[in-house]
């Protein structure tokens, strides 16, 4: 007989979900199992309306290019740019095409117009300049650190001048070549020039650092703010392209821990300015252990949601995305001896779950492992229940054809 788990489902609501939680987080992870899917999104969209209007969150960031996402904040904070513009040039991964995406982006500026700046939404990208085939060059982030020091220190404080960081760093298709990820020795990470830009990024950070008081009261903290993502993205990357051109076992390993050491460093930095909803894939967000078998063989690495967690404590909370079925992609009815069966019983289409309720709930009844036919969505793993907060669960995820 399947135990009794309608209590622990409520509407997707703000209320419902903070209900979760002993006190509000300062990041609020809401993870999802698949990408490309709307669905998923527009549920975020609405959540976090909610959040702003009855919670107080001021900031919504997801798994997107961090240094793309200052396109998309200076336009929901200021207007800088089109909303066309900023879709195209302001998100990694081709999320720019979600119709999802363009009506949270739009709403934001909306909801900011004619707003003093401590009331306005702020968005944030805080994946990396990476991609599944390789890394973007440090150009960007280091000439950004170096110019912004440049224009507000002693010249002598400089590790270098302008010029030698531009010698050194080259053709950035020296950086992309997504040849490097199957190849190590396509990879310039290793390369005398490589290791000499490490040490000056490392200068350059400490710089920053150094000059803290002296930098907020020529600019702002804003600006510093952003000087530091620079840092944090060129240090960040130096180190993956690093990775990119070993040639031991541990190198996938470093790979995608490096990336999700990233991810977390930024979402710290996020949460030092006030409480935010963070969206991304289940797997980026989770407390527990992260794996993925890849080509070379399985990999495990500790998330930017565990690394989170462990530093902030209650100040993080993760609630897991499932899904019932998505039929364009040949996800049926679950079998209802999983989780996502059991909960696909139930009569809402939409609901948020108390996972730790439900693992209570369950007792020895251990749900079997959902096996998802499609690559692209990864079923709820049973063991993880009690290390999530709770499951906002989607019955059914129909096609939208993204323009």
């Amino acid at each position: 007989m399947a135990p009794d788990i309608a209590h622990t489902a409520h509407a997707v609501e703000a209320a419902a979900v903070m209900r979760l939680f002993p006190a509000r987080p300062r990041l609020l992870a809401l993870g999802e199992p698949t990408h490309g899917e709307d669905t998923p999104l527009h549920v975020r969209n609405e959540l976090f309306r909610q959040l702003v209007e009855q919670e107080g969150y001021r900031t919504i960031t997801i798994e997107s290019d961090c240094l793309m996402g200052l396109v998309v904040d200076d336009y929901v904070t200021s207007g800088t740019g089109t909303l066309d513009e900023v879709m195209e040039h302001g998100f990694s991964h081709g999320w720019g095409t979600s119709g999802a995406n363009r009506e949270l982006v739009r709403w934001m500026r909306d909801h900011n117009d004619g707003r003093p700046a401590s009331e306005r939404l702020r968005f944030a990208g805080f994946d990396g300049p990476l991609e599944i085939t390789g890394a973007a060059s440090p150009r960007q982030a280091l000439t950004a650190l170096h110019g912004y020091l440049a224009d507000r220190v002693d010249a002598g404080l400089l590790p270098c001048t302008a010029e030698a960081l531009d010698g050194l760093l080259g053709t950035d298709g020296r950086w992309t070549d997504p040849a490097a990820m199957m190849d190590p020795a396509r990879s310039v990470g290793r390369s005398a020039e490589a290791g000499e830009l490490r040490l000056l990024a490392d200068d350059l950070v400490a710089l920053l650092d150094e000059q803290t008081p002296r930098l907020i009261a020529a600019t702002s903290r804003e600006d510093w703010d952003r000087a530091r993502l620079y840092g944090r993205t060129a240090t960040g990357l130096l180190r993956y392209h690093s990775w990119m051109a070993d040639t031991s076992p541990a190198r996938m390993t470093r790979l995608v821990g490096v990336r999700d050491q990233m991810m977390a460093d930024n979402l710290l930095a996020i949460a030092a300015r006030g409480p935010a909803l963070v969206h991304a894939h289940n797997s980026h967000l989770q407390r527990e252990e992260s794996t993925m078998r890849m080509w070379q063989g399985p990999v495990k690495w500790w998330s930017a949601g565990a690394l989170v967690s462990a530093r902030l404590g209650e100040g993080y909370a993760f609630v897991a995305t499932a899904l019932g079925t998505v039929r364009h992609q040949g996800v049926d009815t679950p079998p209802p001896d999983t989780v996502e069966g059991l909960l696909y019983a139930l009569p809402e289409d939409r609901c948020v779950i108390d996972a730790p309720g439900l693992a209570t709930a369950l007792g020895d009844t251990r749900p079997a492992p959902r096996v998802s036919p499609w690559f692209g969505y990864s079923p709820l793993d049973p063991a993880h229940l009690a290390g999530s907060d709770g499951i906002v669960f989607i019955k059914d995820v129909p096609l939208i054809q993204r323009h």
